[in-house]
């Protein structure tokens, strides 16, 4: 009896220790998804409020590396390459650090996103890009601590950074021509091998006319070449499904080959093994 009254005051104990106060937090996390033109860009930060304190050039002093926010980095991800500054910045993740002034901030753009605030140890070959943002007065004060997208054009976009009476704003722009030129093309000269294989493989796995999968195999075949042995797998099995074995044998072995050339195990067991069922010398 004393042992079971032991295991429950024990279990009790534990499941105390494993609970967790919930509240709220003083600087709330908040996320921005926006599609400047064809490119998604997103931003995620803490917002700390103004609680009746002076912010810049007091609590946020002048001249020195801000975190632009609080706790966690603040990120941005930029699903393309975009220009900012005129200068370019490749798609990806990064760290905004700021360095607000009167007149204007440096926005940094700092590869490294995992720091917790301002890296302790400063890496300069860190910081992709550095550019200028233009500081504009409010009429009113924004109590918390805001980050905005804005000015959305077709090509362009404003990131703003909002508190107090301060909105610091950041041009960039985005490839909106260059993707929409390349979809036009790409659509105009009709399917790709890819389009072509991903069709033929729905008909075939789906047990569709086994003819019209044929027909797109072949011609997903044809525009890839040789080297693409998963192509080559897919053209052979449907053409043993078809009844054609001398030709499912002859494609199986330019796949077996092809996939011996690239390193890849799986298709060339897939293969051999195909190739004895059918009876291939």
């Amino acid at each position: 009896m004393k042992k079971l009254l032991l295991l429950v005051v024990f279990a009790a104990f534990g499941s105390a220790l494993s609970a967790q106060v919930m509240a709220p937090q003083p600087s709330p996390t908040g996320k921005i998804e926006q599609k400047v033109g064809l490119t998604d860009v997103t931003i995620e930060y803490s917002r700390p409020g103004m609680k009746g304190r002076s912010i810049f050039g007091d609590l946020v002093p002048y001249g020195k590396v801000w975190r632009t926010g609080a706790n966690a980095n603040t990120k941005i991800t930029f699903g393309d390459d975009v220009k900012i500054g005129g200068k370019d910045l490749k798609k990806g993740t990064y760290a905004i650090y700021t360095i607000p002034n009167q007149d204007s901030w440096e926005v940094m753009f700092y590869s490294k996103s995992d720091n917790w605030g301002v890296p302790q140890e400063w890496d300069d070959s860190a910081v992709a890009l550095k550019a200028e943002a233009s500081v504009s007065t409010l009429p009113f004060d924004m109590e918390t601590f805001t980050i905005m997208i804005d000015d959305l054009s077709n090509d362009s976009g404003v990131i703003e950074f909002i508190w107090a009476d301060k909105v610091a704003s950041l041009p960039f722009q985005v490839p909106t021509e260059q993707k929409t030129m390349v979809s036009i093309e790409r659509t105009m000269s009709g399917p790709t091998a890819n389009d072509y294989f991903a069709a033929a493989s729905y008909y075939h796995d789906s047990g569709k006319d086994l003819d019209k999968a044929y027909e797109w195999v072949s011609e997903a075949v044809k525009m890839a070449g040789d080297d693409a042995y998963w192509m080559l797998r897919k053209k052979s099995l449907i053409e043993a499904e078809m009844g054609k074995k001398d030709a499912a044998i002859a494609t199986a072995k330019r796949s077996l080959a092809a996939a011996k050339k690239a390193g890849n195990p799986d298709y060339v067991k897939m293969n051999e093994d195909s190739l004895k069922e059918w009876g291939a010398k």
